[in-house]
């Protein structure tokens, strides 16, 4: 796995563990801010062709 891979992938599971965390504690402005990005990481890994639904789990 090539560094921007992993990176890519360790920026997704962190945002996962961020939205989780403001759904939890009932922040809905920052899960919004949190689904934005992850939904933005996801397109980039799309775009790259890094799989991310084998490789991370779903939030």
């Amino acid at each position: 796995m090539d560094a921007f891979t992993a990176g890519l992938l360790q920026r997704i599971r962190a945002t996962q563990s961020d939205l989780r965390h403001a759904r939890e504690t009932g922040d809905d402005f920052l899960a919004e801010v949190e689904l934005a990005e992850l939904e933005d990481l996801q397109r980039l890994a799309a775009e790259h062709g890094v799989p991310v639904t084998a490789a991370v789990p779903a939030c």
